[in-house]
């Protein structure tokens, strides 16, 4: 890997530079650059020199002065320009070899990178830990990180993660709170393994730790259809109940919400979902946890833009994952009330990974063109969410492009950039049409 950029952001120092995509960033006042972090921390300073391979082959050296903080406006294609740590686990829940053959190479690497956590806020397992790495931690004071928990029971974690090495994790955990680095703890529930007592054990040595851990995060196991004799059961609507009224009691007796539910227990449950201070900042947003919420709230905010009238009969299509489709379905009939407003909600289940995979992310082309083909007629205008492409791209993970099933459907496909936002969605609404005051 190289710090290859991917883009510029416009009126920047980089724009002023003429760096364009594909350039690389070969070092930083003769540092070479490991990752976005090194890159930080480098072009941090008022004077630098920027040594640049540009697209083309040639490469020059560039002095800057700038003012100190100030950001040079580069986004790279990746966080890591060094190799990505990788993983030295076999968990039983790996959703990386719950996929089938033939999808990209990039979503076979299983990576277990602590600079990602920081960066991205990818989930991390301490066990490659090297002490360089710990060092490194330990010297910039990198925090957040978010850490894949699962149990504190150090057979149990083992037997989950498959590594003889993995039960060390609440020891690895007090070395990070002695630190002061904030943590964010995620536990895959996995019934018959860690839930129960267990995971009753795990809540409360989680709590034992809360003056760094901020957040903790319950995740369903997620199976799909190529897992072959896992041994995992999946989570059932009473066991989702039973996990819901446990982290409530564990809230309860601590004093403040720490342990949530994510979003999917709710749904499972027919529970509704928490109110907004239940999340404390929403800190674990990307892991499902509170997302529902966010969304009803932002409608909230944002209706009182809408008009009560449009000028024309307008349609609308909206597909989305089976979750997604469940929290959006009570804000589309409320946009339904709009006069002339038709919008018609698509959950789109998941024939590619299994009825068991029901998030938006994981929607493939292919389970596109299942659901939206037979009723290609009734379809004039069509949204996505962002999450079902690749990020840079318009492709979808089983590599069917955005153009291909816009032309097969014979409409353009407006892409949702923000996932936890109807701020673009009713813009589109009041931008496409002209209203009646």
């Amino acid at each position: 890997m190289s710090a290859i950029v991917n883009s510029v952001e416009p009126q920047s120092i980089a724009a002023d530079l003429e760096i364009i995509q594909g350039d690389e960033i070969v070092s930083v006042d003769g540092m070479k650059l490991r990752d976005l972090i090194d890159y930080q921390y480098f072009t941090a300073s008022e004077e630098l020199s920027l040594h640049i391979k540009r697209a083309s082959g040639e490469e020059e050296i560039i002095d800057i002065e700038k003012d100190a903080e100030e950001d040079l406006g580069i986004v790279f294609e990746s966080a890591v320009f060094d190799r990505v740590i990788p993983c030295n686990n076999r968990c039983v829940f790996c959703f990386v070899d719950q996929q089938p053959d033939g999808l990209r190479k990039s979503l076979y690497v299983k990576d277990d990178d602590y600079r990602l956590s920081y960066l991205q806020g990818t989930y991390i397992t301490l066990t490659n830990l090297k002490p360089a790495h710990k060092q490194r931690i330990e010297k910039l004071r990198l925090g957040p990180l978010y850490i894949s928990v699962h149990s504190t029971n150090p057979g149990i974690r083992c037997k989950m993660l498959n590594n003889p090495g993995a039960g060390t994790i609440l020891q690895e955990l007090k070395w990070l709170n002695s630190l002061d680095i904030p943590v964010h703890a995620q536990i895959v529930l996995c019934p018959g393994l860690n839930d129960g007592d267990e995971l009753e054990k795990t809540l409360n040595d989680l709590a034992g730790l809360k003056s760094n851990i901020i957040s903790i995060a319950i995740v369903p196991v997620g199976i799909t259809k190529y897992r072959a004799d896992s041994g995992l059961n999946p989570v059932t609507a009473e066991i989702a109940k039973s996990v819901i009224e446990q982290a409530g009691r564990f809230n309860e007796k601590i004093g403040y919400s720490l342990a949530v539910a994510s979003d999917e227990f709710y749904i499972k449950a027919g529970i509704e979902f928490p109110e907004d201070d239940a999340y404390r900042g929403y800190g674990q947003l990307e892991d499902g946890v509170g997302a529902a919420r966010v969304l009803l709230e932002d409608y909230k905010q944002h209706k009182k833009d809408l008009p009560e009238s449009l000028c024309k009969p307008y349609n609308l299509t909206i597909a989305t994952g089976l979750l997604a489709g469940k929290v959006m379905q009570p804000i589309v009939d409320d946009l339904n009330k709009i006069k002339n407003l038709n919008i018609k909600l698509v959950p789109v289940k998941s024939s590619f990974w299994g009825e068991k995979v029901t998030v938006s992310g994981l929607v493939t082309g292919k389970d596109l063109r299942e659901i939206l083909l037979p009723m290609k007629d009734e379809i004039t205008n069509l949204v996505i969410p962002s999450v079902m492409l690749r990020k840079y791209t318009e492709q979808f993970l089983d590599n069917v492009t955005l153009k291909e099933i816009e032309e097969e459907l014979g409409v353009n496909i407006e892409i949702i950039e923000n996932y936890y936002s109807n701020r673009e969605l009713i813009d589109l609404i009041i931008n496409r049409q002209k209203l009646v005051n």
